[in-house]
């Protein structure tokens, strides 16, 4: 389930996890025997938990709120049905999917007081949060393409951003995000013994998940790094060649004004790549050196849930079509 994420550093971190071995104390236990595991809890002080219940309910109705808003915002007004707003409701129904894959069980968790998820809950736990993280990923560098067309290429931009283009682009990003998905299922359910059914984490981290195999496959480790490969160094790769494109043509424009114009166009989509691979590599990072699961199960909250919480905050107040576009459904609603 990803990521974010986010996924495709949770496959970086996977392509680590393979030299990992069970430890020489450690008795592994056979999966058969087990049809469940358990998740860590964020808090164990009892008055903390309705804060923290509170607090994440509040969280998820916000980002579900501000992203459905910017949906309708975008599908309402023909002034947005362009192939940026296109690819930013993409990216709003898919920070939809990704939080509601982690944040209602864990609401769930703490009004029943347990830790427990199901093998099967696990594994389509981690499934969506793999499509979703992967979509996100796979997105962002869509967006950062069409943004090198616009800025860079903006004479021919309607001819090649055209409709069934942005249909293909959108359509693959999911294909090979459920791709990605199954193939760490298949990676899962090869399992046969494991070194605990405790996860640490408030949800089915692939990473946590795969850690808990001991045992050491060529074909697991090919899938791995393959995943790797096409969630992690290609959008990232694409990312940061179309930005080093558009600076380039940007600092070729004569005028401040026509560089400012231009750089606006796509500062909401960098602002929104920092925080995606900003929040996923202080996680990833983070969690390597801390020794306390909880502490690193506190800062995955940072990506899972606050960063689809920002990003509908982050175009609708950078951008006055969003803006616009939201209020005219919203009295349209009303």
């Amino acid at each position: 389930m990803q990521w974010l994420l986010l996924v495709c550093l949770c496959a970086f971190s996977n392509i680590f996890l393979i030299f990992k071995r069970c430890p020489s104390n450690t008795e592994p236990q056979n999966l058969t025997h087990f049809s469940e595991f358990f998740l860590l809890e964020l808090s164990e002080d009892t008055d903390v938990q309705p804060i923290l219940l509170g607090l994440f309910l509040s969280m998820y109705l916000v980002t579900v709120l501000g992203n459905l808003l910017i949906i309708l915002a975008v599908s309402s007004d023909s002034h947005l049905h362009t192939p940026m707003y296109f690819f930013l409701s993409t990216l709003s129904l898919s920070d939809i999917g990704f939080i509601s894959t982690t944040v209602p069980k864990m609401i769930v968790d703490i009004l029943t007081h347990s830790r427990v998820i199901s093998y099967v809950g696990c594994l389509t736990q981690m499934s969506l949060f793999l499509i979703f993280g992967s979509v996100d990923d796979l997105i962002l560098a869509v967006m950062a393409y069409d943004r090198y067309v616009a800025i860079c290429h903006p004479l021919h931009y309607p001819v090649i951003m055209n409709p069934r283009l942005c249909g293909f682009l959108v359509v693959m990003s999911f294909l090979l995000s459920l791709l990605e998905s199954q193939l760490h299922n298949l990676i899962v359910l090869q399992f046969t013994h494991i070194k605990d059914v405790e996860i640490s984490n408030f949800f089915c981290d692939p990473s946590q998940l795969l850690n808990l195999d001991c045992s050491e496959t060529f074909t697991k480790n090919i899938v791995l790094c393959f995943a790797g490969a096409i969630f992690g160094f290609l959008p990232i790769s694409g990312i940061l060649f179309s930005y080093c494109k558009i600076v380039s043509s940007i600092l070729r424009v004569p005028s401040s004004d026509g560089k400012y114009k231009a750089f606006s166009t796509c500062g909401s989509h960098l602002s929104v790549v920092c925080l995606f691979y900003g929040t996923g590599l202080g996680v990833y990072l983070s969690s390597g050196v801390s020794v306390s699961p909880r502490k690193g199960a506190v800062a995955s909250v940072v990506y899972t849930v606050v960063t689809p919480m920002l990003n509908p905050f982050i175009y609708s107040l950078r951008n006055r079509d969003i803006k616009r576009g939201m209020w005219r459904a919203l009295r349209k609603a009303i």
